[in-house]
């Protein structure tokens, strides 16, 4: 069963970026593209480094320390030196909110 949680207010992550947030002892990073919003584990798997401080691209963002890139729908690494994904979890808007579901990472990383 789906528990959402509130994690932020949609206005707190403007188009294009991303927002760190703590939820249930988790640390998500929070991005918008566009109509999209997306949750994924706010830590490269390459080097531990927060990725809502990365840049945002369409539906992949971008850690700044080496430039490793993961895919925000499945948590995939796309290029080196990552190459271990990143768990995403099921995220929506829901009026001016933007709830997460941590207890449901995805574990499918096709």
């Amino acid at each position: 069963m789906a528990a959402f949680a509130r994690a932020c207010a949609l206005d707190d992550v403007p188009d294009g970026t991303a927002r760190a947030v703590v939820i249930d002892g988790t640390e998500v990073a929070i991005v918008r593209s566009g109509d999209e919003v997306f949750a994924i584990r706010d830590e490269c798997s390459h080097a531990a480094i927060p990725l809502s401080e990365g840049d945002v691209e369409g539906a992949e963002i971008e850690c700044w320390l080496h430039g490793s890139r993961f895919d925000l729908r499945t948590g995939k690494a796309i290029n080196l030196p990552a190459t271990e994904p990143v768990p995403v979890f099921p995220c929506t808007a829901d009026g001016a909110d933007i709830l997460v579901d941590v207890s449901n990472p995805t574990t499918d990383y096709s």
